[in-house]
């Protein structure tokens, strides 16, 4: 006699989305980035702040001058670019920083990672993101400051070199150094804590130089003096270098910040790969 066939219990109920399911790429996390910090109000506090920054001190340095009539000594009116500059560098440090650690603060982190499980892609993402923006936003504010600065100053007429370097170069320089920030704000996971660290990477390496006064400490005066933040902003709109033989001048100084902020990146990289969130 044969053994009975088994009964099978019907199979469960099941849902099958209509919307079809890939997996996710680049250009997702892209988009998804894209949304959060055009979304947030901290993009347009510090944005905004920056470009107002950018035009009333370019511009009403550029008006001194101007109503001064000093001699300028053959050199052209984009350098006056560098006074916004200094101070529009604190927004895009602080919007960097926001980047990445307003999400530790609040715990999105752990949804960010959950819908995209590689920490490589959310990061690069957000590099991408961010870079584009703040260099988009800065070239085109540094190009309007420095072309009304060359109509009010009577100064010499700027070489291509000083337009693309006062332009691309300074937003590029500014996008980096919010890179930077973003890398730090990576690897210490906390706002305020990672807008100290940046604050004091910008201006206590030259505050600290004005005050060495032994002349045992001559070099690392004159270290921190040719090769602090400020310094090489000032020589990013020179051909020679300001401060010295030797020091940084024209691209130079993009080159300079490129470098370090690949290498922080990096272990940014490295950190949140190996770290719990």
């Amino acid at each position: 006699m044969t053994a009975p066939a088994p009964h099978h219990a019907p199979a469960p109920y099941s849902y099958v989305s209509p919307i079809p399911v890939r997996r996710a790429n680049l250009g997702d996390a892209l988009a998804s980035e894209w949304t959060k910090i055009r979304s947030v109000r901290s993009t347009l506090w510090t944005l905004g702040t920056m470009i107002l920054l950018m035009l009333s001190i370019g511009l009403g340095v550029a008006a001194i001058a101007a109503a001064s009539e000093a001699p300028m000594g053959g050199e052209s009116a984009l350098g006056f670019g560098f006074f916004g500059m200094l101070p529009a560098s604190i927004c895009v440090i602080t919007l960097g920083v926001l980047t990445i650690s307003s999400e530790y603060g609040t715990g999105m982190i752990r949804t960010t990672l959950t819908a995209c499980p590689s920490r490589a892609r959310v990061l690069a993402a957000k590099a991408i993101v961010f870079f584009l923006l703040v260099f988009t936003v800065t070239t085109a504010v540094a190009g309007l400051v420095g072309a009304a600065q060359v109509g009010m100053v009577d100064a010499a007429e700027p070489s291509a070199a000083g337009w693309l370097r006062a332009t691309v170069g300074a937003g590029a320089y500014l996008a980096m150094l919010g890179l930077l920030s973003m890398a730090i704000g990576t690897v210490v996971r906390h706002s305020a804590g990672a807008i100290t660290v940046m604050i004091g990477v910008l201006l206590l390496p030259l505050v600290a130089a004005m005050f060495m006064f032994s002349e045992a400490l001559r070099s690392v005066q004159e270290f921190l003096l040719t090769y602090s933040i400020p310094s090489q902003m000032i020589a990013l709109y020179t051909d020679s270098a300001p401060f010295g033989d030797g020091g940084p001048a024209g691209w130079e100084p993009l080159l300079i910040m490129t470098g370090v902020t690949g290498v922080v990146l990096a272990a940014a990289f490295a950190l949140l790969n190996s770290r719990d969130v």
